[in-house]
This record gives C-alpha cells, structure tokens and sequence, in this order.
C-alpha cells in the first residue's frame, strides 16, 4: 500500500551504518547530486532507484571512493569520514560491485578475482596461483557456478563475467557491500542463487545496497528504499509500506502502462529475412552453439527472441550481422543470398542489416569518443567528399536531428559518450545502427541496465520503426518485455527453436517450459 510521506514512517536513523548529509556533486556545467540524504541500515538490504542520470551511479562513487563530495559529509558508525580512493573505501570494508564490469579480458578469472590482494608465497615472492584458484573455485561453487578458475574472463559469456565480478566482492571482508545492477546479465537461476546469497549476508551482519531496474526484485529482497529523480532525493520508506507504482510514480513522476505493444503498426506480410539450417559449431567442436536454426522475420514485425542464458540467442544474432563466417546455413535478406555472396559485416551493413549489441560498453560504444563521433562510426561513407574528406556540415547535421529524433540527453554532441548515462548511452547506440539506414534492425538485450522510464523510450522506438516497415528481431530475457512488445515470439533453448508463438499465444507458461527443453523438468 502507498504511502503520502515515508520519510515520517519511522525509518530511524539510529539504524543505519552509513549515513550521507546534504551531499552535493557538482561536475563541469552539471549539478549531479543536489543536497541528497541517504541511509544505509545495519544488517538490511538498502534499495536505491531512479531513473538513468537520476544520480544513483554517482552518488555510490561518493561511498565507494571513486569521487568525493563538493558539499556535505558521510558518516560511518556515527563517525565523520573522507574517502579519498576505493582503496581507503576498502579499508573501512566498503565494496562495490560495478554494473559496468570492471575485469581484465586476458587474465583468468582467479586473476581478476584476486587483483591487487594477491595471495603470496611464505616469501611474499612469488603469487601461489593454485591456492587463489582453490579460493575462486570455492567462491564459484557457493555461486553455484562451474566456471574454470583458470579461464580467460574474455572468454566468457556477459552473464559468467557478471558472476565473476560478484565473486570478486564476496573475495573482499566487507561491512557494505554496494552491487549495481548485478542481476542484468543473469539467468532466472542465477539470480535466485544472487538472493540466497545476499541473505546469507544480511544474516552476517553485512549492509547491502542494491540498485537495480528491476522493481519486482526490489520488492522481493528489499528492506528500505530510497528514489532518486534528477539528482534530488524524492523519498525513503521502509519496503512493506510501498508498492511497485508507487515506486515508478516516484522515479518518474507518473506510472507507465504495463504493455508496450503498439496497434499502430502492422505487419506487411513482405519477407525481409529468411533463415534455413542456420548452424555454428561451438569453439573446439563441441557440439552446436546453433543447431540448424530456421525463421522467417516480415517487414513490419517485431520479432521476440526469448531464452535462458547460452540458448544460442546472441550467436544467431552475430551470424545475422556476419560476426561469425564459419556459420553454415542459407540467410536471405530481402530476396538475397548474403550468406554466399556477403560474409563481412560491412557486407551485412550495406546489405541492411545491423546490429544493437549486448554489451553497449564494449561492443556498442567506444569510450574515448565523442557522442556524434560514435553515432557515425558505423555509417561514415555517408559523409566523404570526393570519397576522401568527411563533410563535417552534413555529419553533424544527422547527429544533430538524431539527437532529437531520440531524444537523447546531451549538453554537447562532442563530449566524451563515457559521461551520459546508460539510457542515453542505449540511445547513442540505437541511433549509430539508424544513422546505416537498415531495413533490419536486430536488438539484444536493448533494455539492459536502463530504468523503466528509458525502456518505454526504447519500446516506442521500436514501435515507430516497425511502423515504418523495418523489422525488428528482439532478443530479451525479461518475460515481461517480449510478451509486451512482440507480435511473435520465437523461444531457445541448447542451440535450437523450440517453440514459435504469435502474440495470442504466447503465455508465461509456455515460454518458459519452450525454454527449459533439454535442460530437465521446468520450474
């Protein structure tokens, strides 16, 4: 049940650890914490939400060490605190699970879990590599996770890497533990281990707080939360007092409607992609990452791919855009042959194709860049004069009315993409693929770390560009968000199709027994 005034329901302060007052964070040109108060409670789980730029991010670089305060103070146990590095952070047993993954792709993943407190020899000589891999296999197993220590975390799926960066923080003697977004690239499964684990915490004594998008999980595991809009603290309650509309209300400033599905569109009937036998050997030819995959996507449609992690949905979707040319199989687009006669990506861009990748940070984006110098990277033969020059007027022209098509939020198209927030950074990804003029726009996992107010952005965006007559392949993994938006819906699992439905007859049940094929009695 909602409540007028949470703040004044009796969430004492004498219960919390940590306590931030009247906290403001000032960058160049931008006010992103504006006099926030935030209390973290002993022993509980502290939810922070908001929507992206609403200040979450930044305000647990405060707490975390990365920045410091332009005004305000923290107090720990009552104490005044400055906490100049995450390296005095942890110190004073403050750890923090990033949500975008801080690893390093060529070392193993005992490597990463242990970097900067490696465990030595009795000489302090030499790293005893085999006692760090028993400790992460330990780790592992308690995450429920048969993940080789010794592997190269470059190798592994987004999901495992997301398991590993958790690992990374339970290593740690933490007091508050601050995980952001840790369930966003996580199985059901995987996330129903994450809860027993952080209840095994919480029992411990240990502080969690939780930022996450998705509110029902909030609900579930959460103790008090606290909503950020803007940069300003809008309210704190105790969870059983509030309700998930209430939430939204709060983040937003209205409620969203539940489906995201748009009448105003239909689907032409005209084939744009036609897939046969499309099948991809795993790495080492053990067995089949694709086991002849065959599906038909119309001008018009959105197409919904569902599945549990490793059913095979993000490698079609790379074959689809020529990632992988050792793929065997027949891929036509628009009465074409592109799989004999357009291997590249390149091909595959000028053929139509493009894609929105699961990784916006390292597939999507590149960091060091500019917003308008990102949003034209895949698209630049569109501006060259004379084929050598690019037309820096006609460029920034298509930024510029992109930037508004989208309606991304940006001071200046020329800062660096790293400084916008994770709705907006979608955003710059979805326009860069727009900006190749596709015909087939193929979006995995679109709504990944976005807040529910981005992801009505996102939805209606795809809407209107079915409603022009592109098509649009969808891979998602939140039940919710694939019955909401497709018009059909194709389910995975182990590599292949297992299940096709059409909007009517796709129910939660049946997706998930669909998805659970070959992998034992579904739950």
């Amino acid at each position: 049940m909602a409540m007028e005034n949470p703040t004044s329901s009796g969430v004492a302060k004498n219960g919390a650890i940590l306590c931030m007052e009247r906290v403001t964070k000032i960058f160049p040109g931008t006010v992103a914490l504006d006099e926030v108060d935030f209390n973290v409670y002993r022993g509980k789980v502290n939810a922070l939400v908001g929507e992206n730029g609403a200040g979450k991010t930044t305000l647990m670089k405060l707490v975390a060490g990365v920045e410091q305060p332009t005004k305000g103070r923290l107090l720990l146990e009552g104490e005044e605190i400055s906490v100049k590095s995450p390296r005095e952070a942890a110190a004073l047993g403050i750890g923090i699970i990033h949500q975008e993954l801080n690893l390093f792709p060529y070392l193993s993943v005992a490597e990463n879990i242990f970097m900067a407190r490696e465990v030595t020899n009795g000489g302090g000589v030499a790293i005893a590599h085999k006692i760090q891999e028993e400790r992460t296999r330990e780790l592992l197993a308690r995450l429920e996770q048969p993940i080789d220590p010794r592997s190269l975390v470059g190798n592994l799926r987004i999901g495992q890497q997301q398991i590993v960066e958790i690992a990374k923080a339970l290593a740690q003697d933490t007091r508050i533990l601050i995980m952001d977004e840790p369930t966003s690239a996580l199985s059901a499964a995987e996330v129903a281990v994450l809860f027993k684990i952080i209840t095994d915490l919480k029992a411990q004594g240990v502080s969690i707080v939780y930022i996450s998008h998705r509110l029902e999980e909030i609900m579930k595991i959460g103790d008090y939360i606290t909503v950020l809009r803007d940069g300003k603290l809008m309210e704190e309650a105790s969870i059983d007092s509030i309700d998930v509309p209430w939430i939204v209300t709060q983040m937003v400033g209205y409620e969203p409607v539940e489906s995201f599905h748009s009448e105003n569109h239909t689907v032409a009937g005209r084939e744009l992609v036609r897939v046969k036998d499309l099948t991809l050997n795993r790495p080492g030819g053990e067995g089949y990452a694709l086991d002849h995959v065959s599906f038909s996507l119309q001008a018009g449609e959105v197409l919904g791919v569902y599945g549990l992690m490793g059913a095979g949905r993000t490698e079609m979707v790379e074959c689809l855009v020529g990632l992988h040319p050792e793929a065997r199989g027949e891929i036509w687009v628009r009465g074409k042959d592109v799989q004999a006669k357009g291997k590249t990506i390149d091909e595959r861009i000028h053929s139509g194709i493009c894609l929105i990748p699961e990784n916006r940070q390292e597939e999507g984006l590149i960091q060091c860049l500019s917003v308008a110098q990102n949003m034209t990277l895949a698209s630049l033969w569109n501006y060259l004069r004379a084929g050598v020059h690019i037309s820096k007027q006609r460029e920034k022209s298509s930024v510029d009315a992109m930037i508004r098509d989208l309606s991304i939020k940006v001071s200046d198209p020329q800062v660096l993409v790293s400084s916008l927030s994770g709705g907006n950074q979608q955003k710059v990804v979805v326009g860069k693929s727009l900006l190749t003029s596709p015909r087939v726009l193929l979006m995995d996992e679109p709504t990944r770390g976005i807040d529910v107010g981005a992801k009505a952005e996102i939805f209606a965006i795809m809407n209107r560009l079915a409603a022009e007559g592109l098509g649009i392949l969808f891979v998602a993994s939140e039940l919710k968000e694939i019955m909401g938006v497709a018009d059909r819906i194709l389910v995975m699992s182990k590599g292949k199709v297992t299940g096709e439905f059409t909007r009517d007859e796709a129910t939660k049940e049946a997706l998930v027994k669909a998805s659970a094929v070959g992998h034992g009695p579904a739950t």
